[in-house]
């Protein structure tokens, strides 16, 4: 008689890297503690106990939403998860606090701003905690182009050898190539996803694990889906000229001193001028703080010379701890203020290294599509390259953000910006 081999239990993950944890932990820290806390400070005759619990109730009630909008909007792992955190819960909010006005019922706006930031803050650090510690176990259709998806890390790849969903009972996905399943995969499919499977497309799932769009074969649609949105251009570009503009009198003095540092350590120029090419392929002149010491008989390729390898000897002592903290970028304020740099966006490349890259890589100019940033999506995932073949990979990254041109992907950017400043990492 034949065996049928029981079904093997689904993987597990500890407590603290699933939803529910996630969950409970925004409330205790995003509802119950503002509760508790402003509750004992607020003393004064003002305090209305019914406004004081709708507003607790209130943040609940947007967790419980911002949670139902990540999870029904998409369940992509990786970066175009982290893309969701922002908008859902801006969203959430936004709508509790709407009902709330058009009920007319008395609520405590302190309570209510304290939860929303806290809130935010609670989801990214879950996010980036489980970023670093969960691995997802993803099985494989093993037809098309799948065979670039094991070299992508900190994923378990399962490899399945037929159409039978005891296989992949320990994944907590399928991953396929759809235009190349055959009849019976496709079957298997479909009973997959009854059955309650999460099941991705596999250019999708790459795009969402690695952060970048494939270039090989862009063809003219590729380029039109990856047209930013002109609307968010515009006030971007706005906002960036504001935030200089706002930023200034904190960033004046933590220039002088930079600037007198460099001038007593290794003299003058203070400053390093370089061109650069901007949005449309324009040139224009990048301004830094100087971080190299001047030699007078650089190599005649001018080429090299644009080039920062791994421990160049150019490189003085202060100027690495600027590079490794990211003062030596605080000049290029005066970019954003003139319109020719964004905070967030591709970095500029020199001239000659632009025209390099452009006669060896195809698609190349695309990037200049956008404004040029100090900090971009490429620098927070993959650091300073300057080899043709690094600049290739680069070049994804630059494109996964333009094709997600959105101020929830700056936000992300931001806040991985922080920690390669904390970190260092990446300088050179």
């Amino acid at each position: 008689m034949l065996q049928v081999a029981p079904p093997k239990p689904r993987a597990k993950q500890r407590f603290v890297l699933r939803r529910r944890f996630e969950f409970l932990g925004a409330i205790v820290v995003a509802a119950l503690i503002p509760w508790a806390f402003l509750r004992w400070w607020i003393t004064d005759a003002t305090f209305d106990p019914f406004a004081y619990h709708n507003s607790m109730f209130a943040n609940v009630a947007a967790i419980c939403l911002a949670l139902w909008i990540r999870i029904s909007v998409s369940t992509y792992p990786g970066i175009r998860g982290g893309q969701l955190i922002l908008p859902a819960i801006v969203a959430s909010h936004a709508t509790i606090v709407t009902l709330l006005l058009l009920s007319r019922l008395p609520y405590h706006r302190p309570m209510l701003a304290v939860g929303f930031g806290l809130h935010l803050v609670w989801a990214y650090a879950m996010y980036f905690f489980v970023q670093r510690h969960v691995l997802p176990r993803i099985a494989i259709v093993p037809f098309g182009a799948v065979d670039g998806l094991p070299q992508i890390d900190r994923v378990h790849w399962h490899h399945l050898h037929r159409p039978d969903l005891r296989d992949a009972d320990q994944c907590s996905a399928i991953v396929a190539d759809f235009a190349a399943v055959p009849d019976e995969w496709e079957a298997f499919l479909a009973d997959a996803a009854v059955d309650g499977r999460i099941v991705y497309q596999v250019e999708q799932l790459k795009e969402s694990l690695t952060g970048r769009v494939q270039i090989q074969h862009l063809s003219e649609n590729s380029f039109g889906s990856l047209a930013p949105t002109n609307a968010y251009m515009a006030v971007k570009h706005l906002a960036d000229f504001l935030w200089a503009v706002a930023i200034l009198p904190v960033a004046l003095p933590l220039m002088a001193l930079c600037a007198i540092a460099i001038r007593l350590a290794d003299g003058a120029p203070v400053l390093f001028r370089q061109k650069r090419i901007g949005r449309g392929g324009q040139e224009f002149t990048v301004y830094k703080f100087r971080t190299m010491r001047l030699v007078s008989d650089l190599d005649a390729d001018d080429r090299q010379a644009a080039m920062t390898g791994d421990g160049d000897v150019r490189v003085t002592g202060l100027g690495a701890f600027l590079r490794r903290a990211r003062l030596d970028e605080l000049p290029q304020l005066g970019n954003i203020l003139r319109g020719e740099m964004s905070f967030i966006g591709p970095r500029p490349e020199a001239h000659v290294l632009s025209t390099w890259y452009t006669a060896e890589i195809p698609f190349y100019r695309y990037r200049h599509v956008v404004r040029p940033g100090i900090s971009g999506w490429a620098q927070v995932n993959q650091g300073h390259v300057a080899e043709v073949n690094e600049v290739h990979q680069k070049l994804q990254f630059d494109f996964f953000y333009i094709k997600y041109f959105s101020p929830w992907l700056d936000i992300l950017i931001l806040f991985r910006t922080v920690k390669t400043i904390l970190t260092g990492w990446g300088a050179r």
